[in-house]
């Protein structure tokens, strides 16, 4: 007869590719698994399902440089969960990414997709490079021979990757190609987020960012607080960060401070996020913005505001940082940005968070259209596909919320139960094999 291991004693040891003394963000999220397991009731039989990956694949990438010189990359392709159905994930080109970090992304996308109910797993990919060193050739032979390497284990049907940090609908269109390439035929449904010329679909680029900005508009109704006029700050200014304080003002929200790799700028009067969009086009940074005042990284923390939108990386809100923040809700735009320990103090203040798993979920829901789209070979308007992915985000929040009250939890853990029940469920109907 098998036995439950004892809820007190999680079983995940650490892998031996891992170094036990640094485990990275694989750690938050293991700890993120073990403060629900005692909601999982029968289900945590099954948890350790959760805190291993199914497949790792690392490789070797290879180039010709511009210079004539052969250079080596790492790369990662990792498939944390399938039992809900293929992998999806991005794929992101940074300097500083490791084996724990793409692990880590991958488990939250799993958790992302059963948070919010879409037919996925969980993917995520990623090579260490610093793309700003290097030419677009050598960008798209490094996207083309990295395609060729993981194309063993991506398909339509099998792990479909997406843009993240660093990459773009132009390294999805090599991808795609280069997939299509080995296999003889046209597979547009292999990546997500391309160019709409290639099947990509309308409303992909703001599609993070309006998610971002429904599921916080949500969490103000629920607390009472007017949209009009509430004050945002928002760090990290890509595509997730801009969007969202374009779709908060244009919804009569006031931008009070912008945080990029940059620097960071005030007003209190407001920021227009398209105007320091075209200032830090042209200069190449967002300070020296007309009208605002520059602050040093440390204090875009203290910075009076009712919503922070976290946009940047992993581990940005720590216990360091997390006692200082003035605002009421927090939006998580990047993956992991707040530590567990930070998510403690700040439900000790009374501070709503909106996590990542649900906040960010509208790039991966309008890349579950695109590859709807691209399956039946018939595309829907933008009007469509916004109206489907505001109906989507809200009816996620509102059931999280629920299981919040419910069980008297954060809307995180309550993520978690919803999202850790989905999978786990399909684990127990699927059963082992063989």
């Amino acid at each position: 007869m098998t036995t439950l291991p004892p809820e007190s004693a999680p079983l995940h040891g650490v892998p031996s590719y891992l170094d036990k003394n640094n485990l990275g963000p694989w750690e938050i999220y293991l700890e993120q698994v073990d403060r629900v397991t005692p909601y999982l009731g029968k289900l945590a039989y099954w948890a350790e399902t959760l805190k291993r990956p199914k497949r790792i694949l690392i490789v070797d990438i290879p180039i010709h440089l511009d210079d004539g010189t052969v250079a080596h990359f790492e790369g990662y392709r990792i498939q944390h969960n399938t039992s809900r159905g293929p992998a999806k994930g991005g794929v992101r080109f940074h300097q500083d990414v490791t084996l724990s970090e793409v692990m880590a992304l991958s488990a939250w996308m799993t958790i992302k997709n059963a948070a919010v109910n879409l037919p996925y797993g969980g993917g995520k990919g990623g090579v260490r490079i610093d793309p700003r060193n290097y030419s677009q050739g050598e960008l798209e032979r490094l996207t083309r021979r990295y395609t060729t390497e993981i194309g063993l284990v991506i398909g339509p049907d099998k792990d479909i990757p997406a843009p993240d940090v660093n990459t773009n609908p132009q390294t999805m269109a090599w991808m795609m190609d280069t997939y299509s390439m080995n296999v003889g035929r046209t597979a547009t449904g292999v990546v997500t987020g391309k160019p709409v010329q290639l099947g990509g679909s309308l409303g992909r680029a703001d599609a993070t960012g309006r998610g971002v900005f429904v599921t916080g508009a949500q969490a103000l109704l629920k607390l009472g607080i007017p949209l009009q006029g509430t004050r945002v700050a928002v760090q990290g200014f890509g595509n997730v960060g801009y969007a969202a304080a374009r779709i908060f003002q244009d919804n009569g929200a006031k931008i009070v401070a912008i945080q990029d790799v940059s620097g960071t700028i005030f007003s209190a009067a407001g920021l227009d996020p398209y105007a320091v969009q075209a200032h830090l086009q042209s200069t190449g940074s967002v300070t020296d913005f007309a009208g605002s005042d520059t602050l040093n990284k440390a204090e875009f923390w203290d910075v009076p505001c009712d919503v922070l939108i976290p946009a940047a990386l992993e581990k940005q809100i720590t216990p360091d940082n997390a006692s200082r923040i003035q605002a009421r809700v927090i939006v998580e735009g990047a993956n992991g940005p707040t530590t567990p320990a930070a998510d403690d103090i700040l439900r000790e203040r009374g501070v709503t968070l909106v996590p990542d798993v649900l906040a960010n979920a509208g790039g991966v829901t309008v890349s579950y259209f695109e590859w709807v789209q691209d399956f039946s070979s018939f595309f829907w308007t933008e009007m469509e596909i916004n109206a489907r992915l505001d109906r989507i985000m809200a009816e996620a929040f509102n059931s999280l919320w629920d299981v919040a009250e419910r069980h008297g939890v954060t809307l995180r853990t309550a993520a978690y139960i919803v999202a850790c029940t989905r999978v786990l469920e399909a684990r127990a109907l699927r059963g082992l094999y063989p």
